[in-house]
């Protein structure tokens, strides 16, 4: 793929009908139509927010994701979001600082893992295999197809900061009755913010949730046979703990459908 889009009508296709689903999903008419589910835990659904700063489309929807992670609107779900930078933008007059290589790379092989024509941004893949878009009723179906779709269960037993800018993580996984695939571990910012003075959101203040800062494959999961992994991250000299959510993950490979999630906060020593 080129360093960006080939043209701006795919982008803007993609985004304003992608902004037309986040907005539905985060009305209360949206939520009062959802059946209520039984006394149960709610069932993780990973939404993974391709996005940039230097990217005018993107601020509107990384505000909506913004909102559906802190206001869960989806009974019965679990949202549990990543924000992944991409670096195609940087070349626009903005260098995102929280845009990485490694997620335009992720980005690509969903392009192809779904039939895509090209990456674009924002866009939101649902559970590894789905893109959120479309009318209400198809938003509907794709979420409540999720929250009915058994998950292996992932834990995340201990997240805590045991040294300077060293991060301990236990990760855990049930033993699958079919099959397992790649446990990933993400280290997120809970929040964070930009003053863009440049390229196409210059002047704006950009809020970001979930903010991705390391992602990586810790481990895998057989059939038939449990999970159970301790994670040393080294974290950047000026992290703040406060700020830190950790999401650990099951992928089928090359960006397929995603198993089971789980996310926590960062647990001071």
């Amino acid at each position: 793929m080129k360093s960006r889009p080939d043209t701006k009508q795919f982008r803007i296709v993609g985004w304003s009908t992608l902004l037309f689903s986040v907005a539905l999903l985060v009305s209360p008419s949206f939520a009062a139509n959802q059946p209520t589910p039984p006394d149960q835990p709610p069932v993780p659904i990973l939404l993974e927010l391709f996005t940039s700063e230097g990217c005018s489309s993107c601020p509107p929807v990384d505000e909506l994701i913004r909102q559906m992670d802190q206001s869960q609107p989806v009974p019965g779900a679990q949202l549990i979001v990543l924000s992944e930078h991409v670096d195609y933008w940087d070349h626009d007059g903005w260098k995102d600082k929280y845009s990485s290589a490694q997620f335009t790379e992720r980005q690509n092989g969903y392009v192809h893992a779904l039939n895509l024509q090209t990456a674009y941004t924002p866009q939101v893949v649902v559970d590894g295999y789905v893109e959120l878009k479309g009318s209400n009723a198809e938003i509907g179906q794709i979420l409540t197809k999720e929250i009915n779709v058994a998950k292996i269960p992932v834990r995340i037993t201990s997240a805590k900061i045991e040294a300077p800018s060293q991060l301990k993580v236990k990760v855990e996984a049930d033993a699958p009755e079919k099959h397992g695939g790649t446990v990933w571990l993400a280290v997120a910012l809970d929040h964070a913010a930009s003053q863009v003075s440049a390229g196409e959101n210059s002047g704006k203040q950009l809020q970001h949730v979930a903010v991705v800062e390391e992602l990586r494959r810790v481990g895998k999961l057989d059939k038939g046979k449990p999970f159970s992994q301790d994670v040393n991250v080294k974290l950047k000299p000026d992290a703040d703990p406060k700020n830190l959510r950790i999401i650990a993950f099951i992928q089928e490979s090359s960006e397929g459908k995603v198993l089971g999630a789980t996310a926590v906060k960062v647990s001071n020593p």
